[in-house]
């Protein structure tokens, strides 16, 4: 990097800061704080419990936001004061140290540019994710429970907690289904962009003949809805089928029928539940599985409306990535239209920039 380049990386960088400032208003950020510090004051605060956590809720989010904001505003303005006096004092040493601190800094502002655009309705809800398999028998079960494993493994990177709600394991290898909740802050608000179907390229270990094999799998991502928003289902609408636990997620595997699966009709959804002893649990956690998805599956079919998109199948020319194994290495996000090279450490759950690309792409 030489002076120029860095001089165009510092104007870049200042025009996204003034960009966030204008977004997030810290002034009027910061009254807000004052507002509800104000409140918490009071003594009928605590009268309505409910009222008085969403009210703590948001002061952490604005305070959280403000810190990072001034954080990366600062940096900034000092990494511009150090460059304009080591250009007046030819300091090279210093010039190379900033030279060196560059992708830091990128860094610090893209991930509040990113924290910015996980502002939506949704995005500070956890993540309801299921897994399924596309045709392809083996093969594709298999590749689920690698994406299943991604998944796993970037949710302990990052910190989350998972809690397996429903695990079916294949016939030969990998799994037939699986839905799970990813908790942890904005987990949705990332995960969001891994709904759709993922296509797998690779030498196939279940193949004798070593023939290259494409396999396909659908990744399903709603927020775990609150109670205060409002899905009425019918019972009419849906068919409440009891089996026994099995596999993974089961706590007690063929001794009762505690597992729930739920059917609904009109869409064809199918939730299920079998991570507790308690029949009454799973049909609770299976009841909130379903207004999630139907949840996302309003929100999905607006847009698909609104973009003139038809429902796709689990296969061909409708997927959003392709992890390549074979004959060369390469994973490449359709909506980012980025490849990545790193395609073990993505498998192995290093995915937060991928996602980050498609936010970026689709903001």
């Amino acid at each position: 990097m030489d002076n120029y380049e860095y001089n165009e990386l510092l104007k870049a960088l200042t025009i996204k800061i003034d960009n966030i400032e204008k977004i997030i208003n810290p002034i009027k950020l910061k009254k807000r704080v004052k507002e509800i510090e104000d409140l918490e004051s009071s003594a009928d605060f605590w009268s309505d419990a409910k009222k008085a956590g969403v009210l703590q809720k948001e002061k952490n989010l604005a305070k959280s936001i403000l810190e990072k904001f001034y954080i990366a505003k600062n940096y900034l303005e000092e990494t511009k004061e150090f460059f304009e006096m080591a250009n007046e004092e030819n300091d090279e040493e210093t010039k190379n140290t900033l030279f060196d601190d560059a992708p830091k800094l990128e860094n610090l502002i893209t991930s509040l540019e990113i924290r910015m655009m996980l502002s939506g309705e949704n995005d500070d809800k956890n993540a309801i994710i299921s897994i399924h398999p596309g045709a392809g028998g083996t093969e594709s079960q298999d590749w689920a429970n690698m994406i299943y494993r991604m998944y796993l493994r970037w949710a302990e990177r990052v910190g989350f907690k998972v809690e397996v709600l429903d695990y079916q394991d294949g016939e030969e290898a990998g799994i037939k289904d699986v839905s799970f909740i990813i908790k942890g802050e904005n987990a949705y608000g990332y995960l969001k962009v891994e709904n759709g179907i993922h296509r797998l390229v690779r030498i196939s270990p279940f193949d004798s003949n070593a023939k290259r094999h494409t396999s396909f799998c659908s990744v399903m991502v709603s927020p775990e809805v609150d109670d205060d928003i409002n899905i009425v289902i019918d019972d009419k609408d849906i068919r409440i089928d009891t089996y026994r636990s099995g596999g993974a997620g089961g706590q007690h595997v063929n001794k009762t029928d505690s597992a729930i699966r739920i059917t609904h009709i009109p869409t064809g959804i199918v939730v299920q539940c079998q991570n507790d002893r308690s029949q009454h649990k799973n049909k609770a956690t299976a009841e909130k599985m379903l207004k999630s998805r139907l949840y996302e599956y309003e929100l999905m079919k607006q847009k698909m409306e609104k973009d003139g998109i038809q429902k796709s199948e689990i296969g061909w020319g409708h997927q959003i990535r392709s992890y390549v194994l074979a004959p060369y290495r390469q994973v490449k996000d359709n909506r980012s239209n980025q490849a990545y090279s790193n395609v073990d450490a993505i498998l192995d759950g290093d995915i937060t920039k991928v996602m980050e690309d498609v936010l970026i792409a689709q903001s």
